[in-house]
């Protein structure tokens, strides 16, 4: 059989990625129906808008005109709830027994951490981390890694303080996801439902940790209620996500099977849709524990204690060494964690059938309470119901001396290149500075018509409404300027975050040992939570906007890598053994085949990105980085909260517009 080709079809010579008249032809008509048609609409619409603006209400900054004076309502509407606490019927028969109840459970799981003492809490992590791990010698090194963490937080002097974070984590992780569970168990069975919830938990992904703090206080003041009800908000939305999308997931076969042996609807969704969601489910739990972590420690602000009030008060007074002291044991109860629930969600599937029945079943969990006793009274009876003191080591004092001297010399000292706080100079004068004034120098209605113009080439005029209202709040809420400072910080962080992030996973994506390589440096960063970040970068680049903007960076940089990675290594093999069947080089293959086809990853990459960088950037009020993040931190600190609410419901209006101009819509996919 023979074929044909028409004049011009010019198949056997055509460059990799180049395409034919017909395919031209018909790729420009889908651009101009696209991506062109919405850009030439959108042309004509800021002209006009853009005309009338300039006429009417200036170029300038935000027109006064046009702003509302929030911080006296709310500061009345606090005042209110401030003097009505005690007596109103709302706060005495409702809002008070939640106070009372989170106080109550917290203290009831402080006091038994605190009875068991120092050994009854290490031989239980230790056991319960084996247990997870499958008892073998996955499970040995488990239970090695949570005695050791737990080891070194009392060696650091740090145990009241991690006995305290380890209470408040079991309380808000327990209630968390079980509120997880249930919403998730209604989105994975119910399509309205799950259309009801999902731009909730859009938007609570966007929303920095620090605007959850600020209505939680409003209600209950500061202490624990707000702490544990804002953590539980926090850091339910992953349990609600994963929960939902394994029930969705369930094998269609295995639930016909179940369906058809007569089983009821909830006989399915008890013996077939929740077993096979088990694994989804545990990955959310992981998720949950890693933000409630992070979210308590953020909570120190606002009372809540523990190892986040020590970094605080030492991040306050620039003590690095203090800091470090504090900011150690957190890192190491979240790798405990991490990696306790990580095992315990591998050992899922597994069947265990080798071993003696004392080791199998509810023995296993008999086996664990009784030598948790025993444990606990030999404790009390050899005197380590507390951790002794005389077993503690300050590290505070030769840190500082280090850092005086070693970190200062990366500071200043290096010859030729400067150091870091050159870097961090450079980086405010060249890129931080300017595009900060650039911002400030926009007409505000030019800026406005910028974000509907991005966000219509990744979305739709819906999401582009959005993006332009969340933006025109801000300055109807009067922090206008300040939001642009705040905006300006993100744009800087994401710009170094994406060419370092991009670059990094293009590497790691084609080389494979830099892949493996930064796979544990990668997991440990992505355990860290916000708060830690912020002591190395303080220590290496001192206090100021430059150093919020680099720890962002880093907060942000292994997910943008991760994520990119996996997007580029999961091209179709078959489209780059083409490409190199027509004589594409490694770099054709990258720029033609595998970022192109990679697009939808990488857009998500940029996306969490920016929801990463405004998240650190608001905790980067705490070492000098000004504007909205600033505003909170003083609105909490100083009982302000007037002006703490209208800094943090710019903040949520900045990260939804940002958003909403980086997260490419499913209409938007599709036309891509």
């Amino acid at each position: 059989m023979t074929t044909t080709t028409s004049p011009g079809a010019d198949t056997g010579n055509r460059k990799p990625g180049a395409a034919s008249a017909p395919e031209r032809r018909a790729t420009g008509a889908n651009f101009l129906r696209g991506t062109g048609g919405k850009l030439l609409l959108f042309a004509v619409v800021a002209g006009t808008l853009g005309a009338v603006a300039a006429a009417t209400l200036g170029s300038g900054s935000w027109p006064a005109a046009l702003s509302v004076d929030l911080t006296k309502p709310l500061d009345d509407v606090s005042d209110w709830i401030i003097d009505n606490r005690d007596t109103h019927p709302l706060f005495l028969y409702f809002l008070l027994h939640l106070s009372n109840t989170a106080t109550a459970a917290v203290n009831a799981v402080y006091g038994t951490l605190v009875s068991m003492g120092a050994l009854g809490v290490g031989v239980a992590a230790a056991l319960v981390a084996w247990r997870a791990g499958g008892m073998g010698r996955t499970g040995l090194r488990v239970a090695a890694t949570a005695l050791g963490a737990l080891a070194v937080c009392g060696l650091l002097g740090m145990w009241d303080a991690t006995v305290l974070t380890l209470a408040l984590m079991a309380v808000a992780v327990v209630v968390a996801a079980v509120i997880g569970a249930l919403l998730g168990l209604g989105a994975g069975l119910s399509d309205r439902f799950d259309r009801a919830l999902r731009p909730v938990l859009d938007t609570m992904q966007v929303l920095p940790a620090f605007a959850y703090l600020l209505p939680f206080v409003l209600i209950f003041g500061t202490g624990t209620p707000a702490a544990l009800f804002a953590t539980v908000i926090y850091a339910a939305p992953p349990m609600t996500r994963l929960t939902a999308l394994g029930l969705r997931g369930a094998a269609p076969t295995v639930l016909e099977a179940s369906a058809s042996l007569g089983s009821s609807p909830l006989q399915r969704l008890w013996t077939a849709r929740l077993p096979l969601a088990r694994k989804e489910m545990f990955l959310g739990l992981n998720q949950t524990i890693m933000m409630a972590l992070s979210m308590v420690v953020i909570a120190a602000l606002v009372g809540a204690g523990g190892l986040g009030e020590e970094v605080y008060e030492a991040l306050s007074t620039v003590d690095v060494g203090k800091a470090l002291a504090a900011g150690i044991p957190i890192v190491l109860l979240a790798i405990m964690l991490d990696r306790t629930t990580g095992a315990a969600g591998e050992q899922l599937d597994a069947v265990v059938t080798d071993r003696p029945r004392l080791l199998r079943g509810w023995w296993t969990w008999a086996g664990i309470a009784v030598a948790t006793a025993a444990a606990v009274l030999a404790g009390r009876g050899t005197g380590l119901a507390d951790w002794p003191k005389a077993w503690t080591y300050d590290i505070s004092q030769p840190v500082n001396v280090f850092n005086d001297s070693v970190i200062a010399q990366l500071r200043e000292g290096l010859p030729v290149i400067g150091g870091t706080q050159v870097w961090a100079e450079h980086f405010t004068n060249w890129l931080l500075n300017p595009l900060n004034a650039g911002l400030h120098a926009m007409p505000w209605w030019l800026l406005l018509l910028l974000v509907a113009g991005f966000a219509l080439l990744v979305g739709t005029w819906r999401t582009a409404l959005t993006g332009v209202l969340a933006l025109a709040a801000v300055g109807v809420m009067g922090v206008w300027p300040k939001s642009l400072n705040t905006l300006s910080q993100v744009l800087a962080g994401l710009l170094l975050t994406l060419v370092l992030g991009f670059a990094i996973g293009i590497l790691a994506a084609r080389v494979g040992w830099v892949e493996r390589a930064l796979r544990p440096l990668l997991d440990a960063m992505q355990t860290m939570p916000q708060f830690v970040y912020l002591i190395p970068v303080v220590a290496l680049f001192a206090v100021g906007r430059s150093a919020a903007i680099i720890a962002a960076v880093v907060y942000a940089l292994p997910a943008v890598v991760r994520i990119t990675t996996q997007g580029l290594r999961q091209v179709d093999p078959a489209a780059m053994e083409a490409a190199s069947s027509m004589g594409a080089s490694g770099f054709q293959q990258l720029r033609q085949v595998q970022l192109p086809l990679a697009r939808p990853a990488l857009l998500l990459a940029v996306n969490q990105g920016v929801v990463l960088v405004l998240a650190v950037v608001i905790v980067g009020g705490l070492v000098g980085g000004g504007a909205l993040g600033y505003d909170v931190v003083f609105g909490l600190s100083r009982g302000e909260l007037g002006t703490g609410l209208v800094a943090g419901m710019a903040i949520v209006c900045l990260g939804l517009m940002l958003d909403r101009v980086t997260q490419p819509t499913a209409a938007a996919r599709k036309d891509t």
